[in-house]
Formats: C-alpha cells, structure tokens, sequence
C-alpha cells in the first residue's frame, strides 16, 4: 500500500506526533515513555528558544489512514559556525517494521537538507546535546531511561539499507551500588579537598543550590565543547532547562564543589529513575501521572546519572573522586541499588574512568548515523 507524508504543522498534529510510539511499543516492558510535557515543550516551535536559532520540520508517515511513522528533521543555525560542516539531523525516528516506511520517512529529510544545501544527514540527534540521542544497537532487553530513546531492533538493519553509516557510539553502563562506603574514595576526596582548598556546597533544600544553576551550565558548555555535535546554549535555553528539569531535583544528588572563593569547579547531577514511573502514567502527569513521579523522588532503588563536569584546571587532580563519594553515599542513604550512567561516547575515557569505583557491566550501546549527501538523481 501507498505510504503518504504528512508534515505537521500544528499543535494537533504534533500531539499525534508525540504519541505515536506509545502505540508502536504496547507491551514492550523496556520501552519507557518521554514525558509528554517535556516533548511539546522541545518540538514546540512557541516553547522551545531553540527555534530563534533553528528551523525544524515534522512529517508523520500514514497508511490507509494509520500513523506508521514519524521523523523530525533540524536545520541547527549554529552547528556550522561551531564545526564548519553543513549536516542536517534527524531525530524523533520511529517506524514500523517496513522498508517503504523508513525509506519515505528518511527520502523526506534528505530532501530537505538538499534543497538546504546540506553536504549530510546526521543522527538521532535533537535540538541540543541534552535532547535523547544516538539509537539503540545493543541492549534492546534493557530497561530504558527517561533521558534515553528506545527503539525496535529492526531500525539499525533499517538504515543500513538505506546507505547510513556509523558516525559515533556510545556506551551505557549499569553500575551496582556497594552496600558500604568507601574507604579508600572517602580519604581521595579528603586529600584533594585539602590540597586544592576545595569544599562540598552543603546543600539542603533547592534554593541552596539553585543559584549556582547558571554556573553549572557554564563548566558544562568548557566541560563538553569538544564531544560529538555539541553546540553552545543561549541564555534562554539554560533558563528553560533549569525551569523544566531543576524543580524535581534532590539537593544531595546535586553534588556542586566550590574553590576557596566559592566559585564551581565541578558538579554531578542525579535523578532517582523515573523510568517505572513514566511507564506506569504513559508519560503524562494528569491525572495521577504526577503521583508516580513523587513516588520515584522518594522511594526508589535505581538512579540515572545525567551530568558530570570539571573544570579544565582540575581535570586529572582527583576531583571525580569527591564528586563519587558524595554521590555514592547519597546512593547508600536512600537504599539505592542499581544505577544507570546513560549514554557517553565510547571515546570519553575521562567519563569511563569514574566507573571504576562501581562494579559495572557495559548493556547498551547507541549510534549515531551518517550519510553524505550526493545530488539527487533525475531520469
């Protein structure tokens, strides 16, 4: 049958957008749902301030009337000025499990990043690098994460087929949390703390640590500028990120070492798993979605590392190890177990190297794809 695209052009069809793999994954007990607030608010072209420096298209694949695919594809304004190389991304891909889908669905994009000039097509990838990225080559029997997409095991032939290339991996761990602390990393911690004249925030409610909020998204710009497509953030997306992800944070899974002048030099940020959570509510916090949420914040034996920065002066000094026995004894306080890294490029051996305190296994692995760009052929 006829595949037809439909691109989406309002908030109706966006909502049809969004929830599309809902229906894709039924049943599957390691897809875990985005939370649908935060994904208007992303592909929202009035909410997101990414737009003032971007443009976007959505299309949704229809057959006989059913949704059978959905792609997004982003034109980054400052992708070129920061890398030198004219790539379009796609991301938000999801299909089923049919050739004619992928092929429509992917020939749109391409399309477009001609007609924009483009010399390639790159992704998954979102607006930023704290959009979910990279699609899933292994570990499709993991239980995922809300900072994470999940995706069939289909998809990865499905590109393959259609001229996509690995660009970039990367690497997931699952770390199991020792049931006492550790000696050897408290006294590290100490030593370095005493011989850099450094010091713990000692938070206790948010507001102690919400005004060092802009300061982490400032070591995190130095901390990532040179990892794979990262782009530098404006002052509103900071904003919308520390207003959309900041409110549910726990002070002790912010973890912010300061100088002797108060000034950050590294931070971790944690979030119990929402990943049950969300699967249970669908990913929607009305009417009783937002009491999953609360649950996760206050009873769970699962966490997912999200950020982890250091400043360039203090990298290879010992300062990760503060940074691990702050977040490892906040793990054995509230009885957490099990612990995700979510993904870091296979390359960023600084990352990996934290995880030597843990026992850990290696469960998923994610990619990014390429595919140059040659002119279209005409007949």
């Amino acid at each position: 049958m006829e595949i037809q695209l439909k691109e989406v052009t309002n908030r109706r069809e966006l909502r049809k957008f969004i929830l599309f793999p809902q229906s894709l994954y039924r049943g599957n007990s390691c897809y875990v749902p985005s939370l649908y607030m935060d994904e208007s608010n992303t592909l929202r072209w009035d909410k997101n301030p990414a737009f003032k420096d971007c443009q976007a298209k959505y299309w949704l694949a229809y057959r006989e009337g059913k949704i059978v695919g959905r792609v997004a594809a982003i034109l980054p304004g400052k992708f070129y000025e920061k890398w030198g190389k004219r790539y379009l991304r796609f991301g938000w891909l999801d299909f089923i499990d049919d050739p004619a889908v992928s092929a429509a669905l992917l020939k749109a994009v391409e399309d477009w990043a001609r007609a924009e000039g483009m010399e390639a097509v790159h992704g998954p990838l979102g607006f930023t690098d704290l959009d979910r990225e990279g699609m899933l080559v292994e570990g499709f029997d993991e239980l995922g994460t809300m900072a994470t997409n999940y995706n069939h095991p289909y998809y990865p032939r499905h590109l393959e087929a259609l001229g996509y290339t690995k660009d970039t991996d990367w690497l997931e761990y699952e770390m199991t949390v020792p049931s006492q602390p550790d000696e050897k990393i408290a006294k590290a911690a100490e030593l370095v703390m005493k011989r850099y004249q450094l010091h713990v925030l000692p938070a206790k409610t948010k507001n102690d640590f919400l005004p060092y909020a802009h300061d982490i998204f400032s070591l995190l710009e130095e901390a990532y500028r040179h990892l794979y497509g990262v782009m530098p953030l404006s002052q509103a997306q900071v904003q919308a990120y520390i207003d959309q992800y900041f409110g549910l944070a726990i002070p002790e899974y912010v973890p912010l070492v300061l100088d002797a002048e108060n000034k950050l030099v590294a931070f971790g940020v944690v979030f119990p798993s929402f990943s049950h959570a969300l699967q249970k509510s669908h990913g929607q916090l009305f009417p009783l979605g937002f009491v999953s949420l609360l649950q996760a914040l206050k009873n769970n034996e699962r966490a997912d590392l999200y950020l982890i920065g250091v400043k360039d002066e203090y990298l290879g000094k010992g300062v990760n190890a503060i940074l691990m026995n702050q977040i490892m004894n906040a793990f054995i306080r509230n009885g957490v177990k099990k612990v995700e890294s979510n993904p870091e490029l296979e390359t960023n051996a600084n990352v990996q190297s934290q995880w030597k305190y843990f026992e850990r296994r290696q469960h998923k692995r994610r990619r990014c794809f390429i595919k140059p760009l040659t002119a279209e052929k005409t007949d």
